[in-house]
């Protein structure tokens, strides 16, 4: 099976969730993120840099676990530019 390239829609809305992500990481550590989320940092590091656009849905579910940042909130996100709140 051949994967189809990404639109730019698509690496735009994959640098909107790395923004995200980032943000929500707000002064915790990259690696204490990735380690809770069980992925490498550097995966952790291409996604917010937006070098991986289009990461697993698995993935997606461990940050969000990790970062205490709602599914539904980095869908929104996802389908438009819109910042999500940290958690307290």
């Amino acid at each position: 099976m051949v994967r189809q390239p990404l639109t730019a829609e698509q690496i735009a809305a994959g640098q909107r969730l790395g923004a995200a992500l980032r943000a929500a990481r707000a002064g915790r550590s990259l690696v204490d993120v990735a380690l809770a989320a069980g992925i490498s940092p550097e995966t952790l590091r291409k996604i917010e840099a937006g070098r991986l656009p289009a990461p697993a849905f698995g993935t997606v579910v461990r940050l969000s676990h990790a970062l205490d940042v709602s599914l539904s909130d980095l869908a929104e996100v996802w389908q438009a530019d819109m910042p999500v709140r940290q958690a307290s």
